[in-house]
C-alpha cells in the first residue's frame, strides 16, 4: 500500500525542513511550498491525503489557500491541519470554520504534530501501511470503524447495508448473483428473497449520492462494483 502523501505549505525554511524531516521520518511522503499560490497549484496537481497549511504565507494567506480548497470539489475532501504563531482564539475559529481540521500554534513539538496528522487521517479513512481502510476518489470506507464516507463526511448506514455494500466492493468488477449476496450478507438460502436484495441495494444507491452509478445492475444475474 503506497503511503500517504501530505503537502507542506510553509515559507520559514528551517521550520519547512523540521516539518519535512520528521513527517518523511514518520513514514509519509511529502511535498512542499512557500507561497500560497504555488500551493493550490501543487494541491490540485496532486490532491494529497492532507495538507499542513501555514497561516502567514506570500501571496495568498492560509486562509484564502484554504477557502479555494473547501469551495473546489476536486479538494474539499483533503484535510488540512492549520499552523501558525498566532494563537489567538478567533484564529482558530476562522480556521475551523474555513473547514480546517485542526490547528496547530508555533512553537509546536514535531511529535505532537505528527500524532494529529495520524489522528485527522485515520479520521479522514486514510492510515498508512494499514488494509482497514479503502478509498477511492472521495468515497472511504473504515471497515473496522464500520463507517463510510463522501468527502470526509459519514453517511449513515445501518448494518446490513454496511455489509452489502462491503461485500460488493471487495469483490470489484465481479458480477455476485443475489443468491450469493443473500448468503452472504443475510445467511439465507435463496429461496424468494431477492427483493430484500434489491430494496436495500436502492437504499444504498440513494445514500451513496454521486457514486451510486459505481454498483451496478447485471440484468438477471445480480450486481457488480465498478472496478
Amino acid at each position: 500500500m503506497s503511503k500517504p502523501t501530505i503537502i507542506v505549505v510553509e515559507d520559514d525554511p528551517d521550520i519547512l525542513h523540521l516539518l519535512t524531516f520528521n513527517i518523511q521520518s514518520s513514514g509519509f511522503d511529502v511535498l512542499t511550498s512557500i507561497d500560497g499560490n504555488e500551493a493550490l497549484r501543487l494541491i490540485r496537481e496532486h490532491v494529497p491525503d492532507l495538507v499542513i497549511l501555514d497561516l502567514m504565507l506570500p501571496g495568498l494567506d492560509g486562509f484564502e489557500v484554504c477557502k479555494h480548497l473547501k469551495r473546489e470539489p476536486e479538494t474539499q475532501s483533503i484535510p488540512v491541519i492549520m499552523l501558525t504563531a498566532r494563537g489567538e482564539e478567533v484564529d482558530r475559529i476562522v480556521g475551523l470554520e474555513l473547514g480546517a481540521d485542526d490547528y496547530v500554534v508555533k512553537p509546536f513539538s514535531p511529535r505532537e504534530l505528527v500524532l494529529r496528522i495520524r489522528a485527522v487521517l485515520r479520521r479522514a479513512g486514510v492510515q498508512a501501511n494499514s488494509g482497514t481502510f479503502w478509498h477511492r476518489e472521495g468515497l472511504k470506507i473504515d471497515f473496522e470503524g464500520h463507517m463510510v464516507m463522501i468527502h470526509g463526511e459519514e453517511i449513515v448506514l445501518t448494518a446490513t447495508e454496511f455489509k452489502l455494500f462491503v461485500a460488493l466492493v471487495q469483490n470489484p468488477g465481479k458480477v455476485q448473483t443475489r443468491e450469493q449476496l443473500l448468503h452472504k450478507v443475510w445467511s439465507y438460502e435463496f429461496d424468494g428473497y431477492a427483493r430484500t436484495v434489491d430494496t436495500h441495494i436502492r437504499r444504498l444507491r440513494q445514500k451513496l449520492g454521486e457514486y451510486a452509478s459505481w454498483i451496478e445492475t447485471v440484468r438477471s444475474v445480480g450486481y457488480r462494483f465498478h472496478s
